[in-house]
């Protein structure tokens, strides 16, 4: 296969112009989603503490996919939310429910990020109180 082919090139310019369009999303979630930044601020805020703490690299690894996950899963409820809004004009009980459940989902991993945080640095901040 010809690697300067019109399909290859039109490939690599889809896949190049695909971050183009996540750089976009990023900026719009940013922008207009309150939580979104409130979870990028706490994010910030547990790698300080990681590395204040020096954390082991498993907890490295750890708290980033829990960080990152939770800004994902943030994104997502954004991108299900619009899309509701965008296929219903007033209130119904099923965009309704679609929306809380979406936000439901952020919340319940939000909480499993707390209670893995707490387990990785208590025990590391109250050997330092002592």
């Amino acid at each position: 296969m010809n690697m300067d082919s019109k399909e290859t090139k039109f490939g690599l310019f889809r896949f190049l112009k695909s971050f183009g369009y996540a750089a976009e999303g990023m900026k719009s979630v940013w922008a207009t989603e309150q939580n979104f930044r409130i979870h990028s601020f706490v994010g910030i805020v547990v790698f300080l503490l990681a590395y204040l703490l020096s954390v082991s690299a498993m907890e490295w690894v750890i708290l980033i996919i829990l960080v990152f996950s939770v800004l994902a899963l943030e994104t997502m409820n954004t991108a299900i939310e619009k899309a509701v809004d965008l296929t219903t004009e007033g209130y119904h009980p099923l965009a309704k429910a679609a929306k809380d459940l979406a936000s439901a989902s952020v919340l319940l991993f939000a909480i499993c990020t707390a209670i893995v945080g707490t387990i990785i640095f208590l025990p590391k901040l109250l050997e330092l109180i002592h």
